[in-house]
C-alpha cells in the first residue's frame, strides 16, 4: 500500500503551494518541539500527512463555509494550526487555540507567529474562555460526557461542534446522553476508518 504523503494530501484538498509550504514548516517545528516535549506520538511522525494532517483538514470539507473555530485543548496543533493554514488566504477567518497547559501554549504561539497565521492562543480552561465561532472542535481532550462540557458555552452561543473521536466514539455517545441532550451525526474519518467525527448541535442538561 502506497504511504499517504505530501503529494496525495496536496491532491486530495486542492492545497496550494503556499499551503504546503507552511503545512511543511509546521511540521518541521512540530518535530523538533517534540524531540523535548511530548506534543504526539513519536511513532506517528513517518505518517503525519495522513496521522494528523489529513485527520485536521478533513474537518473543513464538513462545515465549508465556517471562517471562525475554536480549537479546544489544541496541543501540538491538531486540528486547528492546520485549519488555520488551510484558511489563512481569507481575511474574515480566525481560529482561536485554546489549551491550558504554558508550554503547548508557547509552542502553538511559535507556530502561530512564525507563519502569520490568523490565530489567536489562549492559555486557559476552554469551559471558562468561549469565543462566538461558527464551530468548536477538539481531538484526543476527553470523553464525549466532559468534553460537551467544555464545548457547551460554544454550542449554546450557535457554535456546531466537530469532534474528531476513535472507535468508541458510539459507547462515548451513549454515556454522554446521561448527563447532555444534544443533536449529533457521525461521520467516518478519512484518516482512519475505525475512526469517527462527531457532528453536535444544540445542547442542554439531560433532566
Amino acid at each position: 500500500m502506497t504511504p499517504y504523503d505530501s503529494s496525495a494530501f496536496q491532491a486530495e484538498f486542492d492545497a496550494t503551494a503556499a499551503q504546503m509550504g507552511d503545512l511543511e514548516r509546521f511540521i518541521q517545528r512540530l518535530t523538533d518541539a517534540n524531540a523535548v516535549m511530548n506534543l504526539v506520538g513519536p511513532d506517528t511522525i513517518p505518517d503525519v500527512w495522513n496521522r494528523h494532517i489529513r485527520d485536521s483538514a478533513q474537518l473543513l470539507q464538513m462545515a465549508p463555509e465556517a471562517q471562525t473555530w475554536a480549537d479546544l485543548g489544541a496541543g501540538a496543533g491538531f486540528p486547528g494550526i492546520v485549519l488555520a493554514i488551510m484558511l489563512k488566504k481569507d481575511p474574515k477567518s480566525h481560529v482561536w487555540l485554546i489549551d491550558s497547559l504554558g508550554k503547548r501554549c508557547r509552542f502553538l504561539r511559535e507556530v502561530v507567529d512564525s507563519l502569520s497565521l490568523r490565530a489567536t492562543v489562549i492559555n486557559g480552561r476552554a469551559e471558562e474562555n468561549a469565543v462566538t465561532v461558527r464551530v468548536v472542535t477538539a481531538r484526543a481532550v476527553a470523553p464525549m460526557e466532559k468534553l460537551l462540557g467544555y464545548a457547551q458555552p460554544y454550542l449554546q452561543r450557535g457554535a456546531q461542534g466537530l469532534f474528531l473521536k476513535g472507535e468508541k466514539a458510539e459507547v462515548e455517545l451513549a454515556e454522554a446522553r446521561r448527563v447532555w441532550q444534544f443533536q449529533s451525526d457521525l461521520s467516518v474519518s478519512r484518516s482512519d476508518p475505525r475512526g469517527r467525527i462527531v457532528s453536535v448541535r444544540g445542547i442542554r442538561r439531560a433532566r
